[in-house]
This record gives C-alpha cells, structure tokens and sequence, in this order.
C-alpha cells in the first residue's frame, strides 16, 4: 500500500530522528530537548497548529485533511520520556546522559508518530482533522493525566484516540491488541513500621520491628493466594525493605517498607486496599508495635473500547496481514487516562527478539518504524476516508 512505500523512503530519516532520542534521553516531565524537536519539526512539517506546554511540556500537532466537513477529530498519542537506568546496549548511539536511556522504545514511539505526521501533512488525505499527541511522563509521572486536565481534549474537540507501544517478544512488525481491560492499575503503597530499638544482645528489650515486617510480609501475600477470587488477577509486591539503622548490633526502631499492587477490576483493588489496611492494623498491636500503611491509588486500568479496538485491529491486519490476540498486561499504562476521557485503543507493534522493556540491554527496533508509521497513518486515513 502507498503508506508502507513512503514510510520505506522515510526509513533512514525516521531512525536517525529515533536515534537522536536515545543519544540524549529525558526523564518524566524534563522532556525540554525531546518537546523542542518534536515541535521544530511539527513546525517543518507545515501543521496547521503547534502548541507546546500542555502537560506542562506535552506537544500537539493539529493536520487538517483536504476536506473537513465530516467534522471528525482523531487523536494519535505517543509517549517521549525516558527511564533512570544506566544503559548497556553497547551501540554507538547509546545514551549520553549518564543513569537515564530510552529503555522502553519511547523514543522509537516519538519517531514514528513524528514520521506519521510528516505523511499526513503532505497527503491530507483524510476527511477531518488529526492531532499528534506527544506525551512526557508515562513513566509514573501521570503525563497523559496533565495533558487531559489542561484541557487538550476539549481544546481540540478530539473525539478518539488510539496509542501504540512496541512489544518484544511479538515478531517484527506484527501488531497484538485486545479489547476492555488491557493494562493493570498500578498503585503504590508504603507501610511504615515501628516498635523499640536496641541491643541486639537484648532482644527482650525491644520491639522488634524486623519480625513484624517479615510477618507480614508473608502475611500480605495470603491477599491474593486467600482473598482474592482465583480467576481475578491480583499481584501484591513487596519491593523494598529498609531499617531505621545499619549496624550488626543493633535492633532498629523502625523499618519501611515499599510496593505495589497490581490489579484489573475496581473490585479487586478496594480489596486489596481494605485488606493490606487490615493487616497492618492488626500486626501492630499484635507485636507490641505500630505499623502504618499509605495506599496511593496511580494509574488506572487502561480499558480498551470495543469498536474503536476492532477499528485498530482491522488497520493492523491492512498494514502487517494479521493481527493477534494481546494477553494481559500486569504492568502499568497511563494512556489509561485519554481512554477513560475518550473512546479509543491501545496496540502493540513488534519489538521482534529483543530484551524486554525496562532493561539496561533493551534497545528499540527500528526494523518495525515502517509498519508502525503506517498503522497510525492507517488510522486517520480509514477513520476518516475522503
């Protein structure tokens, strides 16, 4: 199709735009370089509008088609921050900004939506308007939250909006999605335990807060293997464990505890909260000590609407020639945010046989930049066709 011939001759530019990125990655909402680039060449392009600043450092491009009079909006989304991991790809763009590099293919994500709107600013052949969202902070700091509290949707009239994330593991260039909960709710909780420290030589004396911690610790893993329905998914971390003191002969005062919890319904996270809240009620007193829990509620599940999801699907199979069933996410997304403030769907390109997401040695392919680029060119053009 001419999409994927055009994306072909844009392949080079396209990477080294992607490449760029990675050479010099930006954290949460500190995106000032990525954001400034991706509005330059919005500019470049010719949108008919570029605003910057929403989301605090959030970009949208606004395309007209040739015509507009069926007065559809159809948004497109993609992420631009990065991740505090030191990166060991070894490649020679690597990241030069020592503790942070693209280790989720935010920046590949960037590249083709960027790709995508060059396409559509020379074409326009749709009948409606596309605004090319560019996200800061997906990772935990709720960036498609901001964008939708400063009001981009009503700003730009959007009435849909569709998202991609490359997935490894899934081949080359293929595409997986699946309709209603996608992604997990991810919240954060932090449970602060207290008793009396002392001499470890006179454990008597004190309040242990060690043993409370490693009691419940075991304790909050019967949420999910005695609470919760089995064929709901529930997942209670415990991450992190850290004493008040450092000292071989010291029993600590205190210790804190970090996690979280991961779920896919509102049932099952009212149940994970009440019954964490349970425990360390009644751990507490039961040891002679005080155990405090902060339970915050971060993303959302990211719901995907069934007829824009079978719309995707379909654009996919046109783009790749299938397009597969996506299993269940536990990880979290904060496009959960745009789907609950508008319809839309979420899918995933193929990463091919790479390391996963999130790892120091994990690097985006950019093998799959024509099929991505063409997916979400596919969308506005089949979603508003001439």
């Amino acid at each position: 199709m001419p999409v994927k011939n055009r994306f072909a001759e844009m392949h080079d530019e396209i990477t080294a735009w992607r490449r760029d990125m990675h050479e010099h990655p930006e954290i949460l909402f500190e995106t000032h370089r990525t954001s400034a680039l991706v509005a330059e060449k919005l500019e470049a392009f010719g949108c008919d509008e570029v605003v910057t600043g929403l989301g605090r450092t959030g970009v949208v491009g606004i395309i007209k088609g040739q015509k507009a009079d069926s007065g559809k909006v159809i948004g497109l989304r993609a992420d631009m921050d990065a991740l505090p991991i030191h990166e060991q790809t070894g490649v020679e763009y690597a990241s030069k900004t020592p503790g942070a590099m693209h280790a989720c293919g935010h920046d590949g994500h960037t590249a083709m939506l960027l790709g995508a709107a060059k396409y559509l600013a020379e074409t326009r052949n749709f009948n409606g308007t596309v605004a090319v969202i560019f996200q800061p902070a997906e990772e935990g700091g709720g960036g498609g939250k901001e964008m939708c509290d400063d009001g981009m949707m009503e700003r730009f009239g959007i009435q849909e909006v569709y998202g991609m994330h490359n997935w490894p593991g899934v081949p080359m260039g293929q595409f997986a999605i699946r309709p209603g909960a996608f992604f997990a709710a991810t919240d954060k909780i932090e449970i602060l335990v207290e008793g009396k420290g002392g001499h470890a030589a006179k454990p008597h004396e004190t309040v242990d807060p060690s043993v409370m911690a490693a009691h419940l610790l075991t304790a909050v893993q019967s949420i999910a293997s005695r609470n919760a329905d089995p064929t709901e998914q529930l997942v209670v971390s415990v991450t992190s464990m850290e004493t008040s003191s450092h000292t071989f002969n010291v029993i600590p005062s205190s210790v804190k505890m970090i996690g979280t919890v991961r779920t896919l319904s509102a049932e099952m996270r009212d149940l994970a909260e009440e019954r964490l809240q349970q425990l360390c009620e009644s751990f507490g007193p039961a040891f002679g000590g005080k155990i405090t829990l902060t339970y915050e509620r971060n993303y959302p599940v990211m719901v995907n609407h069934p007829d824009q999801t079978e719309f995707a699907a379909e654009v996919a199979r046109s783009v790749s020639g299938q397009c597969e069933d996506a299993p269940l996410v536990m990880g979290g997304e904060d496009f959960a945010f745009m789907l609950e403030a508008r319809p839309g769907a979420y899918i995933l390109v193929g990463n091919g046989d790479t390391a996963a997401v999130h790892h120091p040695e994990y690097n985006f392919n950019d093998e799959a930049i024509p099929a991505g680029c063409s997916w979400w060119a596919g969308v506005a053009e089949q979603r508003m066709p001439l």
